[in-house]
């Protein structure tokens, strides 16, 4: 088979690799879509890696038809499926274990599938499992309003009936993420968010960005508010006054989705299928396409996300026909 692989400068190359072996547990998925995330970007960097157990190549997650399973599996060949994957998802095949793979319905596109898995999960791990839920008048605050965990936690969120609170950093990134339901949406070039979150205080948030302005939006927290750290695209420093933290019982929280074990992972794609997927289906929920590219345009793709053009995802495909 073929994937698109770092060569030793760390360039994409579409290349020919060894076909994956199907283990026990585990099924083979023909790919017809990848979508692209920011992990994908920090691997091609060379700042994080696959998990030792998966393709070390970009990739997270796929959409595609199943070329082998199990006789007893509860997937049959030319099944559409959609994966969460620790990495390799640029390729024409993956072996992935059977519980990160749930079926797709036939009014979904491979494209729309394949942009769900990895900003959903996220969404879902961190708003549901992390932070223990929200409810009608709680407050949430989410930073990159429109990219693709942006505009999945935005929509999770106001489904829980909280008001949303997001940063954007254009007009259309604006209009967007306030048609979705966002509440407060801010242009962190022009506007300080220190002045809304202070009069409207935050009871979760999901913050991908960090800095040095995140401690003193840190102190605005309500009492036994969880603030949940993904990433630290703004910086890695900023000073948090110890005392709040105790004083209102404020919980700091690291997480990650890739670093988690193959059943943790099955545990959230079971809940994102069974719980959200029937929210796709009735238009509640969305995953908005920003761009399409073969995969032979990889590095375009790319450019979309590191220029941080993107409103929703950007999709790889495979083949002409989605």
């Amino acid at each position: 088979m073929n994937a698109m692989i770092l060569d030793e400068n760390r360039n994409f190359i579409w290349a020919c690799v060894p076909d994956p072996v199907r283990m026990d547990g585990e099924v083979i998925i023909n790919v017809r879509a990848a979508a692209v995330n920011r992990a994908d970007l920090m691997q091609k960097d060379g700042c994080y890696s696959s998990p030792p157990e998966w393709p070390q190549w970009c990739g997270l997650e796929v959409a595609g038809v199943i070329g082998e399973a199990a006789e007893n599996s509860s997937f049959k060949p030319g099944d559409r499926v959609c994966a969460l994957v620790g990495g390799g998802g640029y390729s024409e095949k993956i072996a992935v274990p059977e519980g990160m793979v749930i079926p797709i319905p036939d009014e979904m596109t491979m494209i729309q599938a394949a942009s769900i898995p990895e900003v959903w999960c996220t969404a879902y791990l961190n708003l549901n499992l992390e932070a223990g839920g929200m409810k009608p008048g709680d407050v949430f605050y989410m930073q990159a309003g429109a990219s693709g965990v942006g505009l999945a936690a935005i929509q999770l969120a106001k489904h829980m009936g909280a008001e949303v609170i997001t940063t954007i950093d254009s007009p259309e990134k604006a209009a967007f993420v306030k048609k979705i339901g966002a509440d407060y949406v801010l242009d962190y070039r022009k506007e300080d968010v220190r002045k809304v979150i202070g009069a409207h205080p935050p009871t979760v948030a999901l913050d991908c960005i960090g800095g040095k302005l995140m401690g003193e939006c840190f102190k605005h927290m309500v009492f036994g508010g969880r603030w949940i750290m993904i990433a630290t695209m703004g910086g890695a420093e900023t000073v948090i006054d110890l005392e709040t933290v105790w004083r209102k019982r404020i919980r700091l929280i690291g997480s990650t989705l890739r670093s988690r074990t193959s059943e943790e992972k099955s545990r959230i794609m079971q809940a994102l299928h069974d719980e959200l997927f029937p929210l796709f289906a009735s238009g509640e929920l969305i995953s908005n396409i920003h761009a399409v590219f073969p995969i032979q345009e990889v590095e375009a793709a790319h450019g979309v996300l590191r220029r941080a053009e993107n409103i929703g995802k950007v999709v790889l495909t495979f083949q002409e026909d989605m």
